[in-house]
């Protein structure tokens, strides 16, 4: 077995990076060495280490644009919104620390005093994806850093040197190298980096087969804090709206950006029939409009490629699949060329099956179903095992207050896609989405656990009940040692 990793274009085949395979004990040695002198910094200190990793993101943001879009196969124009994001995730990590992980005060008697602080759990283990590369890892990481624990990174083995660019930065604002480090490898990296004893957290972002096989393997070693983001079979819910130009809009963005491949991307189109006949030409349409080409062309592609021949090959035949047990093409997904992993949009009717198979189909691949009215809407958007995001698409309020108060997702949108969510609030689902740590603004809570002191500058105490007036006094026999 070869220690050397391959990183390659996915929309030209050409080789992008080569690296060697990591050390993951020597690794982990390193960073449990670094851990306490990092933990003793102050978080002012920490915080101004993080600005400094800012800095050098908007210092050197378009290489980085640049490299993220050759090795995902997204559009420039979209892996410059994700350097954007790498970089304000830090001011908003500052203010959750404060807010979710400060310090308090409580009441003590005694004339003492007591109070509630937070403490890093100390090595953490990050686990990236590729669809976003920087951003997704760079959320669990920078938490992860202020509160003062260390973290060693292991990207996705499909793309290597955007996270290897990540970790430079860090390097580059003057974090010590021990303290923030990537770690290269495919499975077997991750497998070792999970079960390690000198690991106390995990933090992962990918499919639910590995946030499972996580789970199960440290379900017997509560000792480590574990936070799982995972993916989704989302929907998105048409109701009765004058503005179908704005809502099929809403549905392509929610379908198609990053070519389908985010985890909050809409898998299900759920539409009432008195809107299918409006609703459905309008997305098709749009849909054939959009521009599917390689990240720099001139003018920009809405879509560039998936991420690999594999996953396109997947994709195709899970169309194929689909199609074959009932489902009805409204606009076929293509593959112009079997060496290159470019796909357009595909829609199909998937009405007539009557066992969807709940599955993550991460990629351009929109199922519409049919419903007769909103109840029979709520149960559609709610049958499956993921729980990420929903969005309804028309209605009125009283209607999203309902669809709000019954939707089973972690993220429940109105006349908003379903993606795109902000990084001020938390990120995160149920079910097969998420094990109820949800990042983004609310990754401070797992980055730190709180300690509870009470505390007095003197030692007093004093018994008031239950003890005897006097010792009674007993002499011991001179048998006793006999």
């Amino acid at each position: 077995m070869s220690d050397v990793m391959i990183s390659t274009e996915p929309a030209t085949g050409n080789e992008i990076w080569r690296g060697k395979i990591g050390d993951v004990d020597e690794i982990l040695e390193r960073a449990a060495k670094a851990r306490t002198g990092w933990a003793r910094e102050s978080a002012a200190r920490r915080m101004e280490f993080m600005r400094r990793f800012a800095n050098e993101v908007l210092k050197h943001a378009e290489p980085f644009a640049e490299l993220i879009a050759r090795e995902t196969g997204k559009p420039l124009w979209e892996a410059r919104t994700e350097v954007e994001a790498v970089k304000n995730k830090v001011e908003i990590s500052i203010s959750a620390y404060a807010e979710r992980t400060g310090q308090k005060k409580l009441d003590s008697a005694l004339q003492g005093s007591a109070a509630l602080r937070h403490k890093p759990h100390g090595v953490m283990a990050v686990l990236g994806p590729y669809n976003f590369p920087a951003h997704l890892p760079n959320g669990h990481i920078v938490p992860a850093l202020i509160a003062g624990n260390v973290v060693v990174f292991k990207p996705s083995e499909k793309t290597p040197a955007v996270g290897e660019f990540l970790v430079k930065l860090f390097h580059e604002a003057q974090v010590p190298e021990d303290v923030v480090q990537v770690v290269h490898g495919g499975a077997e990296a991750g497998k070792a980096l999970v079960a390690h004893p000198l690991v106390n957290g995990v933090l992962f972002t990918g499919s639910a087969r590995g946030g499972i096989a996580i789970n199960r393997k440290l379900a017997s070693d509560p000792s480590k804090i574990v936070a799982l983001e995972m993916g989704g079979n989302n929907p998105i819910v048409m109701l009765e709206t004058p503005k179908i130009e704005d809502a099929a809009v809403t549905i392509i963005q929610s379908a198609f950006t990053t070519a389908g491949q985010r985890c909050t991307a809409a898998r299900r189109l759920v539409v009432l029939d008195s809107m299918y006949d409006e609703i459905v030409p309008a997305v098709t349409n749009l849909a054939q409009r959009l521009l599917v080409d390689e990240p720099f062309a001139d003018p920009q592609p809405f879509m560039g490629t998936v991420i690999d021949n594999e996953a396109a090959d997947m994709l195709i035949q899970s169309y194929e699949a689909l199609t074959s047990h009932g489902a009805e093409t409204i606009l076929e997904m293509t593959r112009k060329d079997d060496s290159l992993p470019f796909l357009t949009p595909g829609i199909i009717d998937s009405t007539a099956i009557a066992e969807r198979p709940d599955v993550e189909l991460f990629g351009p691949l929109l199922q519409v179903i049919r419903v007769k009215d909103f109840d029979e809407a709520i149960a559609e958007a709610n049958n499956t095992r993921y729980g990420l995001s929903a969005s309804l698409v028309g209605g009125k309020p009283a209607d999203f207050e309902r669809f709000w108060s019954e939707a089973r997702a972690g993220i429940v949108n109105w006349n908003r896609p379903t993606n795109g969510a902000s990084s001020a609030a938390p990120f995160g689902g149920i079910g097969l989405s998420g094990n109820h740590r949800p990042a983004a603004y609310y990754a401070a809570d797992y980055c730190a656990y709180p300690v509870a002191s009470s505390e007095l500058d003197q030692p007093r105490a004093s018994i008031g009940v239950g003890l005897a007036d006097t010792v009674k006094k007993t002499r011991k026999s001179k048998d006793a040692h006999k």
